[in-house]
């Protein structure tokens, strides 16, 4: 058997830069020679050949800290904004009952960034450039396209959050917006991707703010449990709709695919390192799910019997409505939590543009360049806070269009982007025994269809607004028993197929039954050397320059697919721009 390579004991991360980086390795899928090198953390440095520390958990916590970063920014990323109005508004207009939908979305988000941080580990570039590389132009363009569409949207929405947080703090919309660019600009330019990640540990430190709001109000867990039993509050039209899909929209929002993986990349992240990059995306799930729960809770029960109940506007109105059913102090720490929401969630959107763009252009795009070093990366990153800024002085009835609407927007354009990252992570010639396993082909399909059901509920109300609540429970019933169904068939099926392969080489369930191919030629091994075996498989995995590999051949069938759902989300995003300027008139 193969023998698997010694372990050594790495010592604690230095405060020192990283070196310089390397030249872009011959015949690696690499574009930017910044992505090779040490990992440069926050809190230190891990050389480039550095061994995982053995059984220390002092060392493995360190190693942790270094690696921490990308899942969690992404994550706090997430409850920017947009995410602090949304999940307000849930909260002012229908209570805890709409609570469900965040439990729901647990798994959606590490399914997801799990394939995510993968990807960017093991083909070490970005999410962009995959799509272009694996489907071609036409499909790079429509993900780049949607991304770059909503992504300046979204910017707008955190100018927006500025410009209300330091309203109500007493500084003008004139002075906020124009200093909130140049400070997000500052942040980004530096040239250090250590002091990047320094200055956004600093701001999601300042997320803990919402603790005591959220225990200012008292909560009770008896309303918060039943608002996990899944119901459509309020009357029976595409409002209450709408609010489930800018849920949905601000908590797995496309751009957090496309932040990830590139930062990853930028960060030098390889293989090897994964299970710690899975652990700092739990914690950035728990971090993202407790504010969720915070700022919904917030105006549930701190607003809940006064006249503001059921007349959510926005997250500025929140923090004045706060002000003065709550206390004083208390609206001016909401305040200082949606501003500091607003910057984190600027600085994230606006990297996940720029990144894609380099990707898509093969230009250098990583914070460890000098803007004279990467200047397209840079520029676009200015003109897209420059545009966005602008928009961001529009009257207010245009602000309130988009910020109502830019949300459910984006979890109408999520399932496509789901299409892409499950397909991509099923691509072998790429990820090679990295692949998706069987289980999480069918969880992600799971995820996708859920998606689809969801958008397909939200444009039947727009287009026949006098549905009842029974037809509406019932549509959706028949499109989740479909998607149960259709899945237990499919994993019966394939669970069969891949157990009758495993049964004549391997000890049945020592490994996931999609990788026995690899192991056909094997003589039977115990539980122990089959898992030491595929461990070494992994470790040994480069993927090919991307230039080398054949694209994959898109079955009729497939390609009929991908269209189809195409042209509906296109026919759904519309529908969803005309409730947009429908809630603006009225």
């Amino acid at each position: 058997m193969t023998s698997i390579p010694s372990q050594t004991t790495v010592g604690i991360p230095t405060t020192t830069e990283s070196a310089a980086p390397r030249d872009t390795p011959s015949g690696s899928t690499v574009l930017d020679s910044a992505h090779v090198g040490d990992i440069v953390g926050a809190f230190g440095r891990i050389p480039l050949n550095a061994a995982i520390p053995g059984r220390s958990w002092w060392q493995r916590l360190r190693m942790l800290m270094v690696i921490s970063g990308p899942g969690l920014i992404v994550m706090v990323g997430d409850n920017d904004a947009g995410g602090v109005a949304t999940y307000t508004q849930a909260g002012q207009n229908y209570g805890m009952k709409l609570l469900w939908t965040l439990a729901l979305l647990i798994p959606v988000l590490y399914v997801n960034q799990e394939m995510v941080l993968r990807l960017g580990a093991v083909t070490r570039v970005g999410h962009a450039r995959l799509i272009f590389e694996r489907f071609g132009k036409f499909w790079g363009a429509f993900s780049v396209g949607d991304l770059l569409i909503l992504n300046a949207l979204t910017i707008v929405t955190e100018f927006i959050g500025v410009s209300l947080a330091l309203g109500f703090l007493g500084c003008p919309k004139v002075i906020a917006i124009p200093v909130a660019a140049v400070l997000l600009f500052a942040v980004v330019a530096g040239g250090s991707f250590r002091r990047w990640e320094q200055l956004m540990f600093v701001l999601i430190a300042v997320n803990i703010a919402i603790v005591p709001v959220a225990l200012s109000v008292h909560p009770t867990i008896s309303a918060s449990v039943h608002g996990l039993i899944p119901s459509l509050p309020g009357q029976p039209d595409s409002v209450v709709l709408m609010v489930i899909m800018a849920i949905v929209g601000t908590t797995v929002a496309p751009w957090q695919l496309f932040f990830q993986q590139s930062n990853v990349v930028d960060k030098r992240i390889t293989p090897r390192w994964i299970p710690y990059g899975r652990a700092d995306l739990v914690i950035g799930i728990v971090g993202v799910m407790g504010g969720a729960i915070a700022l919904m809770a917030v105006t549930a029960f701190g607003l809940g019997g006064t006249a503001a109940a059921g007349k959510f506007t926005n997250a500025g109105e929140v923090a004045g409505h706060l002000s003065a059913h709550v206390g004083h102090t208390i609206g001016v720490l909401f305040a200082i939590v949606l501003l500091d929401a607003s910057l984190i969630g600027a600085n994230c959107v606006g990297l996940a543009t720029t990144y894609a763009l380099g990707d898509s252009m093969g230009k250098p795009h990583s914070l460890h360049w000098k803007i004279t070093e990467a200047p397209l990366f840079y520029g676009s990153y200015a003109v897209l806070l420059g545009v966005s800024a602008a928009v961001a002085f529009s009257p207010d009835d245009v602000l309130g269009v988009i910020t109502q609407g830019v949300q459910a927007l984006a979890g109408v354009l999520l399932p496509s982007a789901t299409v892409f990252l499950v397909l991509l992570c099923n691509d072998r010639p790429v990820m090679g025994p990295w692949a998706n396993t069987f289980r999480q082909n069918a969880i992600a399909w799971m995820i996708v269809w859920s998606l689809v059901v969801l958008s397909l509920m939200l444009t039947a109300v727009t287009f026949f607004p006098n549905l009842s609540t029974a037809t509406l429970a019932t549509g959706i019933g028949i499109g989740i028993t479909l998607g149960l169904l259709g899945a237990a068939i499919i994993f019966a099926v394939g669970w069969r197929t891949e157990r009758r392969k495993a049964e004549d080489t391997v000890p049945f369930g020592a490994l996931d039954f999609d990788q026995v191919e690899e192991l056909e030629q094997l003589p039977k091994l115990t539980r122990a050397e089959l898992k030491a075996f595929h461990k070494e498989v992994r470790a040994r995995w480069n993927t090919p320059a991307l230039a080398t590999l054949e694209r994959p051949v898109i079955s009729p069938l497939r390609r009929a697919g991908l269209l189809t759902l195409r042209s509906y989300l296109v026919i759904a995003g519309v529908m969803v721009v005309v409730k947009m300027v429908q809630a603006g008139v009225g």
